[in-house]
């Protein structure tokens, strides 16, 4: 994974690298998603990575090149990795005016929670929606910037989430819906080890795709969903806490395909 070039945005150490993968072995792509055209523009993604609780450096590595290998066309990838133990660490990129327009589609995949600048998450979401960019939410980014009063971050999820359950295996069912995101996966899936967040609202836009259950938990938890928001397209899912859950090859499959529909590129099977 080569770097494209370091950067140092207000003081804050950060790295970005852009890399262009083509998938090599079209039997992981989500059917119908194989074609590779002459002359097709490549997607223009950004992972925006970093925090408290997780191996986001390795996972910075596994899901760009787990998405890659599956998605059936070029990806151009950029990775803004800000790593700091702290939860109020505020990403750099957000408090730029157009962050987002250069991209098809925003993977975030951070934690830091504990921000409560509500200009700078409102900044945050104002990239995505001002350019119909496609977003991508992954595990503790649902509880990135809980602390903040502002709805507009939670309503750009579709899910409200401020806690979560005891470390334990996943039961992952999908719901009775129709949807290109979870069509081919299986009916039912258990991950390993990992933490289920509480879906404390479901916003009016969201659509639950498929609920999580662990044996502590007193109720299923909407852990999959998709959400229109203001002109964007979310798929969200709260899980993927450990490295092992984004190595399964169904997590990586589901992570795929709801990149892709989110960036409007997923067709109906």
């Amino acid at each position: 994974m080569k770097i494209f070039r370091l950067i140092f945005p207000t003081a804050i150490f950060a790295i970005i690298f852009v890399i262009s993968i083509t998938a090599q072995d079209e039997k992981n792509s989500p059917k119908k998603e194989k074609s590779k055209k002459s002359g097709e523009k490549p997607l223009r993604a950004l992972l925006i990575t970093g925090g408290c609780c997780h191996d986001y450096d390795m996972q910075k590595k596994l899901i760009t090149a787990g998405i890659s290998e599956r998605a059936g066309r070029k990806i151009e990838w950029s990775v803004v990795y800000e790593q700091f133990s702290g939860k109020d660490h505020k990403i750099g990129i957000y408090s730029r005016k157009d962050w987002a327009k250069d991209f098809d589609v925003v993977v975030h995949n951070e934690c830091y929670g504990g921000v409560t600048d509500n200009e700078f998450v409102n900044s945050l979401v104002k990239g995505h929606t001002d350019h119909g960019v496609g977003v991508v939410m992954i595990h503790c980014s649902m509880h990135s910037y809980r602390a903040a009063e502002t709805d507009e971050y939670r309503k750009l999820i579709g899910i409200s989430s401020y806690n979560h359950g005891k470390k334990s295996p996943i039961k992952v069912t999908k719901l009775a819906v129709k949807h290109p995101v979870t069509d081919p996966l299986p009916a039912d899936w258990t991950t390993v080890n990992g933490e289920l967040y509480n879906s404390a609202k479901v916003w009016d836009t969201a659509t639950p795709l498929a609920e999580g259950t662990i044996p502590t938990t007193e109720g299923p938890q909407v852990c999959i969903w998709v959400n229109e928001y203001k002109g964007c397209k979310t798929f969200g899912t709260t899980i993927g806490h450990h490295n092992e859950t984004m190595l399964d090859p169904i997590y990586m499959d589901l992570l795929t395909r709801g990149f892709l529909w989110s960036a409007g590129k997923l067709k109906s099977e």
